[in-house]
């Protein structure tokens, strides 16, 4: 008698999702608390970070000029930025701001190293020292301004000190015109249209005093970057040093000014930036000064945006600030990125 057998039910057809949605699915389990986080932020940030700097563009090649807003586009659309570049003021902003961040760097360095290795040092009294040095950073940069305009003005302040010295004629300071070795005429026929160049490039006088006040009240900050790395110093390379019979100046000169060198890098980028945008410290101590001697752009476009109404203008210098600080921001950051990647 045949044996009837039934056949075996077919295997359920299971379907994989694909490996990508799998591991997109999976990503966004793990990341959505912090997107839902930092949504909020972003949008805040894109609207009120790059969408003003865009807006900024945008009134900059406009024709707006006065209280009533007009936004319809320059005949060239570069044409505000060909007048301002053109302006001897503005030829002065950018001179000054160039001669103070360079002098305002060193200065603020150098007096920041040396505080920081005769802090590090000392044998004793460091913290009290160490407060002195950093108290001057917690100041306002228009107190910081305001005091030293009196130190600085010719009738008072240090000019008194040199009279009961037997100086009778102390420098002008910070009322002094005179720009210190100018190169205009040198560079003109080098430069491609050096010929619209309309102030001397040299140092400006007046701008030594700002320097100084800087470097005075950002010494402290400078200090205390450099004393965080020689506080992680080890402390096996002065044995080191020592038992390989290297003295205190080569010590330094060999070990401790290589072993400062990123945080050296890390304090230039820093106050780099807050040097190209300075605006309290030098609008509080001296304004324009004689001849504009000591205008920087950030007052040129205080003054183009909030007196003269001129609001293409002071948005295309704002623009102009903004460039030059990413100059310096940008292949910092992008060092750094590449850095952590590898």
């Amino acid at each position: 008698m045949p044996v009837l057998t039934r056949p075996a039910a077919p295997a359920p057809h299971t379907t994989k999702p694909p490996a990508k949605t799998s591991a997109r699915s999976s990503w966004w389990r793990k990341h959505r608390f912090s997107l839902a986080v930092l949504t909020p932020s972003l949008i805040m940030i894109g609207i009120f970070v790059y969408g003003f700097i865009g807006y900024s563009v945008r009134v900059s090649v406009s024709k707006w000029q006065g209280l009533n807003p007009d936004l319809s586009p320059r005949d060239p659309l570069y044409q505000t930025y060909d007048d301002m570049f053109h302006t001897p003021r503005f030829q002065a902003d950018l001179r000054n701001v160039t001669v103070f961040t360079l002098l305002f760097l060193t200065l603020a360095v150098v007096v920041g190293l040396v505080l920081a290795l005769l802090v590090h040092n000392a044998l004793a009294g460091r913290t009290f020292f160490r407060g002195v040095f950093l108290f001057p950073y917690a100041l306002s940069f228009i107190v910081t301004g305001v005091v030293w305009r009196w130190i600085f003005t010719p009738s008072t302040g240090a000019n008194l000190i040199l009279q009961g010295l037997g100086v009778d004629h102390g420098p002008k300071w910070i009322t002094d015109p005179a720009v210190a070795g100018d190169v205009s005429s040198a560079l003109e026929p080098i430069l491609p249209g050096g010929h619209f160049i309309q102030v001397e490039l040299g140092i400006p006088l007046a701008l030594i005093p700002v320097v100084i006040a800087a470097s005075w009240q950002l010494g402290g900050f400078v200090m205390a970057n450099f004393l965080a790395a020689l506080t992680a110093m080890p402390e096996e390379l002065r044995e080191a040093a020592g038992l390989d019979g290297a003295g205190t100046l080569r010590y330094h000169w060999h070990i401790v000014l290589p072993w400062l060198r990123p945080v050296t890098a890390v304090v230039l980028i820093l106050l780099g930036h807050i040097s190209l945008k300075s605006f309290d410290l030098v609008y509080a101590m001296v304004g324009q000064g004689p001849g504009f001697a000591t205008d920087v752009p950030g007052i040129f476009v205080f003054e183009q945006t909030f007196r003269a109404l001129r609001y293409n203008t002071g948005a295309a210098a704002s623009v102009v600030m903004f460039l030059l600080v990413a100059a310096v921001m940008v292949p910092y950051l992008y060092r750094s990125v590449i850095r952590e990647k590898h």
